[in-house]
């Protein structure tokens, strides 16, 4: 059985939080264990000057060791002031950032404060010293006087003066390991305190983690369930954005994406609803003249045949066109690139338009600069096309009499063309639309008025091929305007530049 993914979650950010939380409180004990050894350390170290003048006492009382020597019970009985110190008033205080609680000690025998007068009783009437059993008397020489050790490997050696000169040391072994029971119970109860701290973590971490899958998977979930309705062609399918973070994002994300493919959609079925309109009728015309013919209601004339040949010639170039489209979207729009003067092209364009615009009583207005060194890399069919379908769409559309205007312009590189008619303009909201394959301003127009709604969309082909961009706008004229921008060959461009300095 599949575990659902709110579960996955949970469970996986519970058991990151539990290895934490174990790493966290080994991590504490190892830090506090070593820190509380070296206090430990330390202070044995510091209670090592209470008996070195204990036993400064004793030298200069016997003039040496020799009482000491091998004589465990006076040993011992030097030790007593020690001993009932430690057990009257308690160890010394533990450092603030090690004291987590209060150790108790254990009650205080019955006979820990009876004093010994005899220094040669066997059995003291006193616990033993906590360090009794790890120090060692050795004499100037570093012989052993009292004590376990019988060398100074090992250990932590204190020096014992007398007028000046080394008389002795006191040796205390070092102890790899805390052994005494006041030392352990305080690591205990400090491990129980980080167990405690660590269950309480724990505990928290379960509701956080709890609430915070239902918090971040919830966006999730409808991110699921949007992708399925994609999936069931359900482009209209939104998710409510509620964050600003990446989540949020991405939920944002996913409704651009689903408008898109919405928009696609409504484009695929205009594109076929159009396509289709726009091959019935032709295909309508050339059958209703042969059938005429058939019945013999009309004959066989030029005039028949050249209406009939007009049709084919209209379906050959609607379906030339959605050709070129295809290829353009598939990203192989053909062209035999070679170095061209765009503007020389434009002029001859031109040259072959002037007398429909003159019969079309539009006035042509252009300075085109055909003379300077502009190189562009492009199929110079490609770029006559690019300007016979604006040319085109100019006569079909603008109104007569009317005045149509070219200018040119370079920035950073690039060859800017503007074509702009007197009018009519286009709304604002047509705009983006026009380079739209059979896209059409007035939804009214027919054949008749000039167009298949493809040339500004080839036009966008041939423009984008070339890397650049084209644009529409409504002209201060009151008419339209195409913005052409097209990057220009600087290394052809450079070459020409310097043959012709070198010609000169």
């Amino acid at each position: 059985m599949k575990m659902k993914l709110s579960y996955k979650f949970f469970m996986t950010f519970l058991l990151t939080f539990v290895a934490l939380t174990i790493l966290m409180i080994a991590t504490m004990e190892f830090y506090a264990y070593r820190e509380f050894s070296k206090y430990v350390r330390k202070i044995e170290i510091l209670r090592l000057d209470e008996i070195v003048a204990v036993l400064d006492q004793e030298y200069r009382t016997n003039q040496g060791w020799k009482q000491l020597k091998d004589n465990i019970p006076r040993w011992r009985y030097l030790l007593r002031p020690l001993h009932l110190q430690f057990d009257l008033k308690g160890p010394p205080p533990i450092p603030p950032d090690l004291l987590l609680f209060k150790p108790a000690l254990p009650p205080l025998g019955k006979k820990a404060g009876r004093p010994i007068n005899d220094g040669q009783e066997k059995e003291p009437p006193y616990p033993p010293f906590i360090i009794e059993h790890r120090l060692t008397l050795f004499d100037a020489q570093r012989q052993p006087v009292a004590g376990p050790a019988v060398s100074t490997e090992d250990l932590t050696l204190k020096e014992i003066k007398i007028d000046g000169n080394i008389v002795g040391w006191l040796g205390l072994k070092r102890e790899e390991r805390l052994s005494h029971p006041l030392n352990l119970a305080f690591l205990r109860q400090q491990s129980n305190t980080f167990y405690t701290i660590g269950a309480t973590m724990l505990l928290l971490a379960s509701v956080v983690a709890f609430f915070m899958s239902r918090h971040l998977l919830a966006p999730i979930r409808q991110l699921a369930a949007g992708t399925r309705a994609l999936s069931s062609l359900q482009f209209d399918t939104r998710i409510d954005v509620q964050t600003g973070d990446e989540l949020g994002q991405l939920a944002s994300d996913f409704n651009i994406m689903s408008k898109t493919l919405e928009r696609y959609e409504h484009m695929q079925k205009q594109w076929m609803s159009d396509v289709s309109h726009e091959l019935r009728t032709p295909l309508s015309i050339l059958q209703g003249e042969i059938e005429a013919i058939q019945d013999g209601i009309r004959e066989a004339d030029r005039q028949v045949l050249e209406s009939l040949h007009s049709e084919v010639q209209y379906l050959n170039r609607i379906v030339d066109n959605l050709h070129d489209l295809s290829m353009a979207d598939a990203g192989i729009f053909p062209l035999n690139r070679q170095p061209v003067n765009p503007l020389k092209v434009l002029t001859e364009t031109l040259n072959r338009f002037r007398n429909r615009f003159s019969q079309e009583q539009i006035t042509i207005r252009e300075n085109l600069m055909i003379d300077q060194e502009i190189i562009l890399q492009t199929d110079p069919t490609r770029l006559e096309q690019l300007f016979s379908n604006l040319l085109e769409n100019v006569l079909r559309y603008a109104d007569k009499p009317g005045v149509f205007k070219i200018r040119q312009a370079f920035s950073k590189g690039n060859l800017e063309l503007y074509f702009e008619d007197s009018g009519p303009g286009v709304p604002a909201q047509a705009l983006e639309c026009l380079f739209d394959r059979l896209y059409r301003v007035d939804l009214s127009r027919t054949r008749k008025q000039g167009s298949s709604g493809l040339g500004l969309a080839i036009c966008k082909a041939i423009v984008e091929a070339h890397d650049g961009r084209i644009t529409a706008y409504n002209a201060s004229s009151g008419g339209l305007g195409i913005h052409i921008v097209i990057p220009l060959s600087s290394a052809l461009q450079n070459k020409k530049r310097a043959e012709k300095e070198h010609g000169s």
